[in-house]
């Protein structure tokens, strides 16, 4: 990032899970973890439990109850964030995510954490990884009661923030995400291709992506 990226921006506004964080530990949370104890809390077979959680989760895909883990622990019955608990030691930041932070506070770029993630689960991932050192400011979607997938949400960080869209670069692992930024007019949206460290790579649809964060170093 030391090239003309560098000099057209002021604020970087990072996702969190898949893009400074592996996704890995989300995946073991929702689609493994989750179903086994649902199926032992109803008698039922896991691989029923398993398409069950699957079907009624995609359901809520893109709004913002299906990134809260009260909403879940209530359709379940189960203590969501204590699932989470029983697998924090599977958070882990991603390479090159500390190297890229480092040298935007070096050169006074001012960064920004914004992710649809629970209060809880941020508070969570920020003290088992100390992340929250680097950023200026840290937001989750549930204070705008609106998920960074609709333009509501951009309308209200970027005013909170007083951050210029047109001079801001936007990272995040999810399509839907990065198309709603762009649409609103962050003039620089980069996906992340590899936010699980132990699943395939994915594709955004136009958008540059990098593998890792400090990839953008060299831009």
């Amino acid at each position: 990032m030391s090239g003309s990226l560098l000099t057209a921006i002021d604020t970087v506004v990072l996702d969190m899970d898949g893009t400074l964080l592996d996704l890995y530990f989300d995946q073991r949370l929702w689609l493994e973890l989750l179903p086994r104890r649902y199926a032992a809390l109803r008698g039922m077979p896991l691989a029923a439990a398993e398409i069950e959680v699957r079907e009624r989760l995609q359901a809520e895909r893109g709004t913002l109850a299906w990134y809260c883990m009260d909403h879940w622990s209530r359709e379940f019955g189960l203590d969501v964030p204590a699932l989470e608990g029983e697998l924090e030691h599977l958070i882990m930041v991603r390479p090159g995510t500390e190297a890229f932070l480092n040298h935007l506070a070096g050169r006074g770029i001012r960064s920004v954490l914004a992710t649809n993630a629970h209060p809880a689960s941020l508070a969570r991932k920020l003290r088992c990884t100390g992340l929250g050192r680097y950023f200026d400011d840290v937001v989750s979607a549930h204070e705008f009661g609106a998920p960074k997938e609709v333009r509501a949400f951009w309308e209200r960080l970027t005013a909170r923030l007083g951050i210029e869209p047109s001079r801001a670069l936007f990272v995040d692992d999810n399509l839907a995400v990065l198309q709603s930024a762009a649409a609103f007019g962050i003039r620089h949206v980069w996906g992340v291709r590899t936010p699980n460290s132990r699943g395939p790579a994915i594709s955004h649809d136009g958008f540059p992506g990098v593998d890792y964060l400090s990839e953008l170093l060299a831009v």
